[in-house]
This record gives structure tokens, sequence and C-alpha cells, in this order.
């Protein structure tokens, strides 16, 4: 028989958590599973979506974007204040949760510990990540993302080797925390109580966070290997071609944009191949 032993929060019963610990706790649970889970697929397999091409990645960009002033309110609602409330709480359970591997070597406890510590690497990375590239970050350095010139800004922000291990290994641990948690939820629900029930669980957090974790490290590689200067032509394309649509700009400056980034491109070219013409000749 499969046995889930997994330390217990113990909070004091005349404090507001204690009080209403049952409510909190599948409040937690849910907010992990629907908005903040939700995003992390939505978000993972929209930024895969770059092995496709950086006009695949721009084009699922800008359907977001597309949002408009809705955009903002629509992350604190859905995404950040959930992600903060799914975050506070966790700490709350880390701090008063004392996990017994120690004690009792069963695998619901390897996993209470591999769950609380992936929670703390994930919540560094997000914050990390929200600042280096959100539109949010940069009064402190950051917001390097350009929602016009999706791929390219990703692929600058990126590049350093250090900055790609970082972002491996937050991405695992996310991961590792969404499907891992998947099985948990599953257990504060009542959703799996047999072990027949809690085996199925198990393969269904291995399938998600594998299917993740390919997409995630999928999209950091696609990143890495993208061409920037490409990208960025393609991309000021489909930026002045929506702006067209929008009645933002004329079809003549369109057109001599466009034959603007032609013309230096092929001036970078031409200085490229004297400068390699005139090496041979010294």
């Amino acid at each position: 028989m499969m046995r889930s032993t997994v330390s217990t929060t113990s909070l004091p019963d005349d404090s507001f958590l204690g009080r209403h610990q049952f409510l909190l706790y599948r409040l937690f649970s849910l907010a992990g599973l629907i908005p903040v889970g939700a995003f992390l697929v939505v978000h993972l397999l929209t930024n895969s979506s770059v092995l496709a091409g950086a006009a695949s990645f721009q084009a699922r960009v800008d359907l977001i974007h597309s949002l408009g002033p809705l955009l903002p309110a629509i992350e604190w609602l859905f995404i950040f204040l959930p992600m903060l409330f799914h975050a506070v709480m966790g700490f709350v359970i880390i701090a008063t949760g004392v996990p017994n591997v120690g004690s009792y070597s069963y695998m619901g406890n390897v996993r209470y510990t591999l769950q609380r510590a992936s929670a703390m690497i994930a919540f560094v990375f997000i914050f990390w990540h929200i600042t280096q590239l959100h539109w949010m970050g940069a009064p402190l350095g950051g917001g390097q993302f350009d929602p016009h010139h999706a791929a390219s800004s990703a692929a600058v922000a990126l590049k350093p080797v250090a900055i790609t291990l970082l972002y491996a290994t937050g991405i695992i641990a996310t991961v590792y925390h969404f499907s891992n948690g998947l099985w948990s939820i599953g257990i504060t629900w009542g959703l799996w109580t047999s072990p027949a029930a809690m085996q199925r669980a198990n393969w269904l957090s291995i399938i998600v966070g594998v299917g993740l974790g390919a997409a995630g490290l999928g999209a950091l590689g696609g990143m890495r290997s993208i061409d920037v200067e490409k990208a960025k032509e393609v991309e000021t394309r489909m930026y002045k071609a929506r702006q067209l649509l929008e009645g933002g700009i004329s079809a003549e400056s369109a057109q001599q944009s466009t034959h603007a980034v032609s013309v230096s491109r092929v001036s970078s070219g031409a200085t490229d191949e004297q400068g390699i013409s005139s090496k041979n000749k010294e």
C-alpha cells in the first residue's frame, strides 16, 4: 500500500490563518492550478512557438498585446495577484511545516521537500524573469523584452551563457513545482486517495512535467538560435503591416521603411565584402 507521509503544518487555532486554514489551503492549491498553472502552460507553449521561426512567435505575442489597455489589468487580476497569494501562502506553509525525511524515507516526504525547494527557486526565478523582461522591470534596469520585436529582443537578453543556465534551472524548478503540485492538489481535494489513483496521478505529473519541460527548454534553445538581424527584419515588416491595417501609417511610408531596411542590409553586406577584399589585396 502506498503511503503519503508528509509533514503537517501547524497554525495557532486562534489566529486568522488557523481559523480559516481549510479554506485558505484550498484557495492556495486552486490558485496554483488555475490562474498560475494555466498561465505557465500558455506562457511556455507560446514561447515554444519560436521554434517555428520569429514570425510565428511574433504573431502570438501580437495576439496577446492586441488586448491593449486591458492587458495590465488582466495580468494583475489573473496572474500577478493569484501568484502573490500562492507565494505568500507557500511561505507560510514552509515556515510552519517540518519535513521528516530523516525519520521516514517514504516518497511522500521526498516530494514534500522537493516541492518546497522548487517553490523557493521558482519564486526567485519568476521575480527575476519579470524584472529582466517585463516592462515593469524597466525602472530597475530590466524591461528588455520588446513586444514589437519579440524574438530578437528575447534572443539578445538570453545570449549570455550564464543567463541561459539560470533560465534552464528556473524553468526546470518551476515546471517540477507545477507538475508535482498536480499530485498534491489531488490529495488536497480528495481526487486520488487509493494507491491505484495515486499511481495514475504519478504518471499524470510525469507526462505534464516532461511535456512542459520540453516546451520550456525548447523555447530557450530556440531563442538562442535566432538570427537577430533577420528576426528584426521580419518583425519590422510585421509591425509596419499592422500599422497599415490599423491606419496608423500610410502605404508609402511602409514601403519606404521596408526599402530602408533592405538597403541597410545590402549596404552592410557590401561593406563586409569590401573589407574582405581589402584584406585579400594586402
